[in-house]
């Protein structure tokens, strides 16, 4: 069944990702932005030429190390904490300590998994309110 409707939904995610992506780049307290649809990224002009969308993952990086990411991934409230991708809701991990746990901080580093770094496997939820979670755990950082 879900075959069905797999098209629909990764344009969706692929749509919701690019949008937080342009919209996260905007924002002052994001370090650094990993995303491939955004045209400064190092792969983006290879996506274009074997990609249909540039998927709904993405990462940034925000200053202040493991202690900062996660406090933003704390002070969100729609996003699910869970290593999972590709689901309907979005969802937002701390690559360092869960997914990339078990690899040493040399290992991390030349992965470019720093400690600031927090991903998000972007959902099929409105924007606006993806956004407003961002803005949730942005004012997070700043008690």
């Amino acid at each position: 069944k879900g075959l069905e409707t797999l098209d629909l939904r990764m344009r969706a995610h692929s749509d919701n990702a690019q949008r937080l992506a342009e919209w996260l780049a905007e924002h002052s307290l994001v370090e650094a932005l990993h995303y491939c649809g955004l045209p400064d990224h190092p792969g983006h002009a290879l996506a274009v030429r074997q990609q249909q969308g540039f998927g709904g993952v993405l990462a940034f990086e925000v200053a202040g190390g493991r202690e900062a990411a996660w406090q933003f991934i704390n002070g969100t409230e729609l996003m699910s904490l869970t290593a999972n991708l590709g689901d309907a809701k979005t969802t937002i991990v701390h690559p360092a300590s869960t997914t990339h746990g078990r690899l040493t901080a040399e290992q991390r580093g030349a992965a470019g998994i720093s400690e600031g770094l927090v991903r998000i496997a972007v959902g099929l939820e409105d924007l606006a309110d993806l956004q407003s979670d961002c803005l949730r755990g942005f004012a997070a950082l700043s008690r």
